[in-house]
């Protein structure tokens, strides 16, 4: 069950003690699993992947309640955490206007304004008992480094926050202390929870960017916080290039991408799309779907329309067909279309679960400013037709509405 926020704090216990929080804990990074109680999806149908022991899987038949689903309005508490070795030269206030509202706004553009985050900032400094070099904070932190952190820090935090008002929980560090690494950033979960205020605390996003701060990135790192995986590809010998599955289409790629709104398959999973704007593609045939857009909220009173159309292709996987324009989170997209991937409810975060078709495999767009320009035109534009590699599924993009929706004929069994 999801943990509404209460507004209590009279008598509130304390955080468990050293000794018996971290004897049991196990902090890692968002890379890794954490296993949770099922509940039914709203929107689960027969294109609908079964969820898988794969983190973050993109299986939505079923929600992995041990992450709060972002259906309602949710509540953020930041804590800002300096050390004995700077003196911050920044007001905490600073450092919120880095991040919010442009993150409450991301998610409220996304969600067609069915999910609301509100963030509430403890503005002043809270000193850490060690100085910041001594956590040898890093991407690929040492475990003990790292528990020693997350320790020291919900220590010295628990006399001053009552945890059990919050969904959520983001520890901002100075960004100007010399042992603090902006590469850091992350969702830190916790294979068992800690206690404090009579809640748990599942999981929390350490927070070390610099001022100003990466573009989009605490909406990354939050979008963990509600099950969902990287889409990067970590080269394994830390060369080559990071954004060759879904290079700009999704923040979960790329907080920096042009056209960072989440993938219709991710609004699908976190509730925002209902099954009566998904299309179930047929397995052999021809299929005449409209379109709309999926960065545009539907008028008022409108009927919300398909955002979504999907190819079952096998028991863990699925073609998903959406249309992306220059509107909401996509207002700087390199290019418009009907947009191909593909999507594996087994494949681990950061593991490829969604991969983006190129259907211009010849050609690349906006060089300068496309964090990974082959993918930059992937979508089809009008009179275009794309036969999927592999997937016996030809897109036809016969027209474009005056409403900008678009006209797609999907064959399947081709």
């Amino acid at each position: 069950m999801e943990r509404r926020p209460t507004r209590g704090g009279v008598g509130r216990p304390r955080l468990r003690s050293t000794a018996a929080a971290f004897t049991s804990l196990v902090a890692v990074a968002a890379t890794s699993l954490v296993a949770g109680p099922a509940v039914a999806a709203n929107s689960a149908g027969p294109c609908a992947l079964p969820r898988t022991a794969a983190h973050h899987s993109l299986g939505l038949d079923t929600w992995n309640a041990s992450y709060p689903r972002p259906a309602r309005t949710l509540d953020a508490v930041m804590v800002f955490l300096s050390f004995p070795d700077a003196v911050p030269r920044l007001d905490p206030a600073d450092l919120v206007s880095d991040h919010f509202p442009a993150t409450s706004r991301f998610f409220e553009r996304a969600s067609y304004g069915k999910f609301a985050l509100h963030p509430h900032p403890r503005l002043r400094w809270i000193d850490m008992p060690r100085p910041s070099t001594d956590y040898a904070i890093k991407r690929d932190w040492e475990p003990a480094m790292r528990t020693a952190y997350l320790r020291d820090a919900l220590e010295v935090a628990d006399p001053v926050i009552d945890f059990s008002r919050y969904d959520l929980v983001y520890l901002v560090a100075d960004p100007d202390a010399p042992g603090v690494d902006s590469d850091a950033t992350k969702v830190v979960n916790f294979d068992h929870p800690l206690s404090a205020d009579g809640t748990d605390i599942k999981r929390v996003v350490t927070v070390f960017e610099r001022h100003p701060p990466d573009r989009n990135v605490l909406a990354h790192e939050t979008g963990h916080v509600f099950d969902l995986p990287d889409l990067y590809h970590r080269p394994t010998d830390g060369k080559g290039d990071w954004d060759t599955h879904v290079g700009d289409w999704d923040v979960m790629g790329s907080q920096f991408g042009l056209s960072p709104d989440l993938f219709g398959w991710h609004k699908w999973k976190l509730g925002w799309l209902e099954g009566r704007q998904i299309s179930c593609v047929k397995p052999t045939g021809s299929s005449m779907l409209t379109l709309e857009p999926l960065d545009t909220a539907p008028p008022v009173g409108a009927s919300a329309g398909t955002r979504l159309a999907v190819v079952r292709t096998g028991e863990h996987s699925a073609l998903a067909i959406e249309a992306r324009g220059s509107t909401g989170n996509d207002s700087t997209t390199c290019t418009e279309g009907v947009l191909i991937y593909r999507v594996s409810g087994e494949a681990e975060s950061g593991g490829g679960p969604i991969e983006v078709v190129d259907t211009h495999p010849d050609s690349e767009a906006c060089w300068d400013q496309s964090v990974y320009p082959p993918l930059a035109d992937a979508p089809l534009a009008v009179g275009e037709t794309f036969t999927v590699p592999g997937e016996g599924a030809k897109v036809e993009v016969a027209d474009r509405t005056r409403t900008g929706a678009w006209t797609v004929k999907v064959t399947t069994g081709v």
